[in-house]
C-alpha cells in the first residue's frame, strides 16, 4: 500500500474547498457573526468579570465550531462520491476498503484544519489573540478537535447512502454538540442535567483543550477540565469512532449496493 491513494484524496479535498468559495466564505461569516454580533451583545448584559470579556472566552467556541463544521461538511464528500458513482472506482480499487475511510478521514482533517488556520488569521488581525496564546498547546487542540470532528463526520457517512440522509443526521448531530460543549458557556455554569449531556460530548473536550491554550489563567471563565483528560477523551473516542467507521464500511453489506452498475436489473428466473 502506497501513500498514493491518501494523496490523492487529500488533493481532491484541497482543491474541491477551495474551489467552492461560497463555502470557504461562509465558514468564516459564521464564527465572526458569533463573535462580533452575538457576543458583543451578551457581553453588554452580563459585562466583564473577574478580568475576562466574553468574546474573548468565545474565540476558543468559534474555533471550535468552525472545525466541526468544517469537517463534517468535508466528511460529506464521501456519500456524494457514492451517489455519484467515484466511490466505486474506489472500492474496487486493490486494496482494503477500510483505506478509503482513513483518506476520507484525513481530508476531513486538513480541510478542518485549513478553515482553522484561515480564522486564526483573521482572528490576530481584529486583535483577538496576544501573547497569551500558548501556540503548541493551539496547535494540539486544533489536531484533537479536527480529529474528533472528521470521526464523527465519518461515522454518519458509513452509515448513511445518500445526502439527504446524512443532511437530517448531520444536522441533529452538529448542533447539539456544539451548544453542548462549553462553547457559548462554562459547563460548571449548566445545570446538573445539561452538565451531564456536555461531559458526555466529546467535543466538549476539544473546545477546552483550545481554551487552554487561548485564555489566560486568571479569565473569569477557564477551562473545565485538565488538558491531559482533554486530550485522552479526544483520542479515545477518535479511536473507537474511526474503528466503527472502518468495520461498516469494510462490511459486505454496505458497499454491495456500490458494486452493482446502475440501470441493470438481475433478471429473474422465468418459471417452466
Amino acid at each position: 500500500m502506497t501513500a498514493r491513494p491518501f494523496l490523492a484524496v487529500l488533493q481532491r479535498e484541497v482543491l474541491k474547498l477551495f474551489r467552492q468559495r461560497g463555502r470557504l466564505l461562509a465558514s468564516m461569516i459564521r464564527p465572526l457573526i458569533w463573535l462580533l454580533v452575538i457576543g458583543a451583545g451578551v457581553e453588554s448584559l452580563i459585562g466583564g468579570e473577574g478580568g475576562g470579556s466574553y468574546r474573548q472566552f468565545l474565540v476558543p467556541g468559534i474555533l471550535g465550531m468552525t472545525m466541526l463544521f468544517g469537517a463534517m461538511l468535508a466528511a460529506l464528500s464521501t456519500v456524494y462520491d457514492k451517489e455519484s458513482g467515484v466511490m466505486r472506482m474506489l472500492v474496487i480499487a486493490p486494496f482494503p476498503h477500510y483505506w478509503i475511510v482513513i483518506a476520507k478521514l484525513l481530508g476531513a482533517i486538513l480541510s478542518a484544519v485549513i478553515q482553522a488556520m484561515i480564522l486564526l488569521a483573521l482572528l490576530g488581525v481584529l486583535g483577538f489573540l496576544g501573547s497569551i496564546v500558548s501556540w503548541p498547546l493551539l496547535a494540539l487542540g486544533i489536531l484533537g478537535t479536527a480529529l474528533a470532528s472528521g470521526a464523527i463526520g465519518m461515522v454518519i457517512a458509513a452509515v448513511t447512502r445518500t445526502l439527504d440522509n446524512y443532511a437530517v443526521i448531520m444536522n441533529v448531530v452538529i448542533f447539539p454538540s456544539f451548544f453542548f460543549s462549553g462553547a457559548l458557556y462554562p459547563v460548571s455554569h449548566l445545570p446538573p442535567a445539561l452538565a451531564w449531556i456536555a461531559t458526555v460530548n466529546p467535543f466538549t473536550y476539544g473546545v477546552d483543550l483550545l481554551k487552554h491554550a487561548a485564555l489566560p489563567a486568571g479569565h473569569a471563565f477557564a477551562a473545565d477540565f485538565s488538558p491531559l483528560l482533554d486530550i485522552g477523551v479526544l483520542v479515545l473516542f477518535s479511536a473507537v469512532a474511526i474503528t466503527g467507521a472502518c468495520i461498516r464500511f469494510s462490511q459486505e453489506s454496505a458497499v454491495q449496493p456500490l458494486l452493482q452498475v446502475p440501470g441493470r436489473r438481475r433478471k429473474k428466473p422465468q418459471a417452466g
